[in-house]
């Protein structure tokens, strides 16, 4: 998994690691929601929750943009720490002493052929990790992404989503790669929302897992405000990681090519997604390696609710 560990990011780890069948095998970090070490040391205090500390490599990889930017980090939304503002103190495992680049390479190099990626963040690690070994498509089984907005608005902009207006030069390298992407957009996240009611039902559970997960949540609940009017929260990374583990299909999805506006006007990040066949059946375009999700149940959140309730504590 890539990710820059926020609240979102967080619930995501939470969910895979509740699911014995789930090897996860490494974790690099970017900026983001805070910065890559901040969400690395974040990683590190979600996988002591679980308690899984020590078992999973970490590794905090690109504070800069590919082009070597300074990002705009996403701290209003995630809080100073990125946890909500919960104080975790400092976590009890240590991060690896790869680059998050080099832990992605070294990891697909060991295990060709075996491994799928799931991408919660900016796209930067994936893009620099693909300079360093032009191998890596055929490494890897397949790519699930968070990010992108097909036919609904930005969250950044009117047409970008955050993860790939952070770094639109690295979204473009990876999603015009030759591996087989998945992307989970705001069309679909949007609509899988999280309730207050659901949130509270994990802040009273004997599970820690959930516990954790209802307290980083509520500072998340409170800037969702703005957006549906009430306390609540998309399930952006968590879909995305449910849908890379199998434990969602589509309901509504697109295989067809994406590219990423790299301009410097208002349109920059956008996901440009060749959604024409819809009026032809939705078939698959020729020649088009990313499949794009359109829509899920909208009963998602219950999914987490439930998993989180009953995994085990640390």
């Amino acid at each position: 998994m890539d990710c820059d560990t926020g609240v979102d990011d967080a619930v995501a780890l939470l969910y895979l690691l509740a699911d014995p069948e789930i090897e996860l095998v490494g974790v690099s970090t970017v900026f983001g929601n805070v910065k890559a070490a901040t969400a690395a040391k974040n990683t590190l205090s979600v996988l002591e929750v679980a308690g899984r500390t020590g078992e999973v490599p970490v590794a905090a990889g690109s504070e800069l943009t590919l082009i070597g930017e300074q990002p705009q980090l996403a701290t209003a939304v995630h809080g100073g720490n990125g946890l909500g503002g919960v104080d975790v103190g400092e976590p009890a495992g240590e991060l690896s002493p790869l680059s998050g680049p080099e832990l992605l390479v070294e990891t697909a190099r060991r295990r060709p052929g075996e491994l799928h990626l799931l991408a919660t963040g900016p796209l930067t690690n994936l893009a620099v990790a693909l300079r360093v070994e032009p191998r890596l498509p055929e490494l890897l089984a397949g790519v699930t992404i968070m990010g992108g907005a097909a036919m609904v608005p930005g969250n950044v902009t009117p047409a970008a989503e955050a993860n790939i207006w952070h770094d639109p030069e690295a979204a473009h390298a990876v999603l015009t790669a030759a591996w087989p992407v998945t992307l989970v957009p705001l069309d679909a996240t949007m609509r899988e929302v999280m309730t207050e009611a659901q949130r509270l039902q994990m802040a009273s559970s004997p599970s820690q897992t959930a516990r954790f997960a209802a307290a980083v949540l509520d500072y998340y609940f409170e800037f969702y405000r703005s957006v549906y009017g009430e306390k609540s929260c998309a399930c952006h990374d968590v879909l995305a990681a449910a849908i890379a583990a199998g434990d969602v299909a589509p309901e509504r999805s697109m295989t067809v090519k994406v590219v990423v506006e790299t301009s410097f006007g208002p349109a920059r990040g956008a996901t440009v997604c060749d959604l024409r066949g819809m009026y032809r059946g939705e078939r698959a375009q020729p020649e088009a390696n990313c499949t794009v999700v359109l829509e899920t149940s909208g009963g998602f959140s219950a999914c987490v609710v439930e998993r989180l309730t009953k995994a085990k504590s640390a």
